[in-house]
């Protein structure tokens, strides 16, 4: 669960975030931040004017802001997160009215002991990006990045055995209060038109059927995910005649997060935001290496 103040970090609930997974920053130096905010302003700067004389003046010059959450880490040994805010004020706006945010980007490693261990000294272990924005300031930031600290940015997919994991883990999250079912979106393949199958699960049923399949609270293996996973198939089997084991799990959507297989998240409930985290820090560092 999350520790520190959660109203710091209330702002990155309820937005759809895309993932990539970032190779370790070189000669990066959190005492820098505001200068790396000057020197990426004025990165953006250049590059919105190459060619694109139709926006100069139309749209005035973004402000970026480099901050740090230090709320976001698994362990000590863990680098504290990186947020990046890009914004910008219209023309007819007041004066003393406020900027508006036009991206966001944060980097973060929560519990990534097994690659920040084993990093030169010169190296920082940052391995998973999350953006919420337009793309083409994704690809000017990324494109700095890469630049700067010689790193490299990859889309970060998931995979349909990681979101049955997802599945079996927020299940598992107890509620004070009533909630929201839990999803399953299965995409059915070989077809020409394509199909997609929802299948919606009482939020307190999910949790009753996990815990009869846990064995050791606080601890999940594939076997117990598999049978957790195999219980839901049968009983959809048994109602409506379909295999879902035939089909391709691409989304889970609970109460604590949702995730879907194209490298898409949204956390609603900041006390389980970094157990969400870690368990995508552990995806980014599993393509990195």
């Amino acid at each position: 669960q999350a520790s520190g103040d959660p109203q710091r970090i209330a702002f990155l609930l309820r937005k759809q975030w895309s993932l990539y997974s970032v190779t370790p920053l070189y000669r990066f130096c959190e005492a820098r931040l505001r200068d790396y905010g000057r020197q990426l302003g004025a990165f953006i700067a250049a590059e919105r004017q190459k060619g694109l004389a139709v926006e100069v003046g139309v749209e005035l010059d973004v402000k970026v802001a480099v901050s740090c959450l230090p709320d976001l880490k698994g362990s000590e040994q863990d680098q504290a997160a990186l947020l990046l805010q890009l914004s910008t004020r219209s023309p007819t706006s007041k004066k003393n009215s406020e900027d508006k945010v036009v991206w966001l980007g944060w980097f973060c490693c929560v519990a990534g002991d097994d690659l920040s261990e084993n990093l030169p000294e010169d190296f920082t272990c940052l391995p998973l990006f999350l953006v919420h924005g337009a793309e083409r300031y994704t690809a000017i930031v990324g494109g700095w990045f890469q630049k700067t600290f010689d790193c490299y940015f990859r889309r970060l997919t998931i995979s349909p055995l990681s979101l049955s994991w997802m599945a079996a883990m927020w299940a598992g999250c107890k509620e004070d209060k009533a909630t929201s079912a839990m999803e399953l979106l299965f995409s059915v393949p070989c077809l020409p038109q394509p199909l997609d199958i929802s299948y919606a699960i009482h939020a307190e049923d999910a949790k009753a059927l996990w815990d009869t399949v846990q064995k050791t609270p606080g601890e999940i293996t594939q076997e117990e995910v598999d049978v957790f996973m195999d219980c839901l198939y049968s009983h959809f089997h048994r109602h409506f005649k379909i295999y879902l084991s035939a089909t391709k799990l691409v989304k889970v959507s609970t109460a604590i997060a949702s995730a879907h297989s194209d490298g898409f998240v949204k956390f609603f409930q900041s006390q389980y935001l970094t157990g969400v985290l870690m368990l995508l820090t552990e995806l980014a560092i599993s393509q990195i290496q």
